[in-house]
């Protein structure tokens, strides 16, 4: 009688070593874009919109308008949304 135990164990094949060096790209890089930094006023005008909007914000809750009014709220909130928007162009 033969058992299944009298044959030799099987040898795996192993595994293919790894590439050690990464694949060169097929093309040449892009070049940067190279416009420089943002101009003086720009940044100016960015942080001058959410600073004026954050003041008037504050003023109209104090009462330096009179009664409270959603409208110097929405131009506040505008003012400091415009100033965020200015910063995505930002260098």
């Amino acid at each position: 009688m033969i058992s299944h135990y009298d044959d030799p164990m099987p040898v795996s094949k192993g595994r293919k070593q790894a590439n050690k060096r990464p694949t060169p790209p097929s093309h040449k890089p892009k070049a940067i874009d190279t416009k420089g930094p943002s101009p003086t006023w720009y940044v100016v005008t960015m942080f001058s919109l959410m600073a004026v909007g954050v003041l008037v914000i504050l003023a109209n809750y104090i009462g330096l308008f009179g009664a409270t009014s959603n409208t110097y709220l929405l131009i506040g909130l505008v003012g400091i949304g415009v100033g965020f928007t200015m910063t995505m162009d930002y260098r």
